[in-house]
Parts: structure tokens; sequence; C-alpha cells
């Protein structure tokens, strides 16, 4: 999505990723970015990072990806609601998402749906938005404010198409489209991303009703990322919240070097 890949790509060594050739997303009620949003790239894979301070309001400046990723095969839906917190922008560079979705982690595609955060003009603004990586992500135009609840869907009929709804539950609208691409589905995910590598500063963000193929994220064992600079509490029944590192919360316990993450970092 943005100048933030430009500004990354080829800055984190990890897992190469190379990315497949994919039909490019289009959708009558999606379109192209506002002024207000950087040159958009994409959304995708995670990637590690130099840690920074742990502290609220402060920059956050490292890793990439942050929340829980479930890994298998036949992952056919996700879905899970997250409420938008207030942001502080540090930098310029500051830009993070929430968001939903299938593959992205051990595969060259990802198909997700989330609201986007971008301090490129000093201040936070919010837009919801969907992609089908490696084509670029597709914005909505409907208004989105801090302290709303969203909720996101992904689904696949396991034959290559694939539902995506954004729903802002606060302000009453909802965006559809459905889209083709020739993907694994091999990874479900609920997570924050920072493809700048630079977070915004926020005390909490809340998911909930995670539910994967129906049921709740639990049951498919997901793994437990942070980005060092945030973490994630402990999942309980699909749903959990990002706070800040070192925040003295009821973190979940993770081995590092369980969890590969891709080279590139997009949305």
């Amino acid at each position: 999505m943005s100048r933030r890949l430009s500004r990354t790509a080829g800055a984190i060594a990890a897992l190469a990723l190379a990315a497949a050739l994919a039909a490019p997303a289009q959708a009558a009620t999606a379109a192209a970015a506002p002024a207000a949003h950087r040159a958009s790239t994409a959304f995708g894979p995670a990637a590690t990072g130099q840690h920074n301070a742990r502290t609220p309001h402060t920059r956050y400046d490292g890793g990439v990806w942050g929340g829980y990723v479930a890994q298998g095969s036949g992952f056919q839906s996700i879905s899970g609601s997250w409420t938008m917190p207030q942001i502080q922008c540090n930098t310029s560079n500051d830009l993070f998402a929430p968001w939903v979705g299938i593959d992205g982690y051990g595969s060259q595609t990802v198909e997700q749906t989330g609201v986007q955060a971008d301090c490129s003009s000093g201040s936070p603004v919010l837009s919801g938005w969907y992609e089908m990586y490696p084509a670029p992500p597709q914005f909505f135009n409907d208004p989105v404010s801090a302290g709303d609840s969203f909720t996101g869907t992904v689904t696949t009929d396991g034959s290559g198409t694939y539902s995506l709804a954004l729903t802002d539950n606060t302000q009453g609208w909802t965006e559809n489209t459905q889209q083709q691409l020739d993907a694994q589905n091999v990874s479900a995910e609920a997570v924050i991303e920072s493809p700048s590598q630079s977070y915004p500063s926020f005390d909490r963000l809340d998911f909930s009703g995670v539910t994967v193929n129906g049921q709740p994220f639990d049951a498919f064992g997901p793994q437990a990322i942070d980005s060092g600079q945030y973490t994630e509490t402990a999942l309980q029944n699909g749903s959990f919240s990002i706070v800040p590192s070192g925040a003295g919360q009821n973190v979940a316990h993770r081995t590092p070097s369980a969890v590969a993450r891709p080279a590139v970092p997009r949305y």
C-alpha cells in the first residue's frame, strides 16, 4: 500500500517469498486511494525488525506483523471484529492496519480486508480497504472514525473465488466484493501490520469473535507473533487484545524461532 513498500522493500532479511502472478483485484465499490493516501503497492506477508521503546506514546519503529496466525490447509473462511483505537501520530512515516485474511504466511498470496491508519499528512487518516495480493489494495470511500467497530470477513469456495466484506458496525456501512485468485488457503490470520515499520501510538486494540471455518480461532492452534513494539494478550474464544509491549498485560507466550516471517513487508 503506499510509499511504505518503496521505503521498506529489501530492508529486512528473512524468509524469501516470490510474488505470484494474479489477476488484478477490482470492484465497483472500491475506489483508487484518495489524495490523502500514499501511493499504493500492497499489503502482505510479515517480517522481523528492530525493537524500540516499549512505553505508550513513544515512536515504535520495528517489526511488521503482530497478532495470531494459524497454519495448515483447507482454510475457507475467517471472520473477526475489532475496534479502531484513538491514534497518536509520532512521525509522518507512521502507518498501520488491523486486518483479517487467508494466506500470506508461508504462501505467495494474501486475501484480506481491514482498516488503515496513515500518518503521512501529520494526522491519522483512516480508511477501509481490501486486497488480493499481489494486486494492490483497493480503498473504500466510506467514512471511518476512531472508536468505530468493524467486522471483516474473507471466504472462499476452494476453487479460487473469494468473497470479502468489511462492515463499519458503528456507522452502518458494508462493502462487499468478489474476486478470483489462484491461492493455497494455507493460513488464516487476525493481525496488525505496519509495512513502514513505524507504528503510531495507541493504548489498546481489541479483536473479538474471530472464527475460522465457522469455529473459534483457538481451535486451529494459532501462533502468537508480535511486532516488538506491540504484543497480544492470550487468545480466548476468538478474542484477544493488542497492547504495547511491556505494558504488564497477560500476554501470550511464544517461541521466537517457531515463527517464520516473510522477507518483504506488505499488507
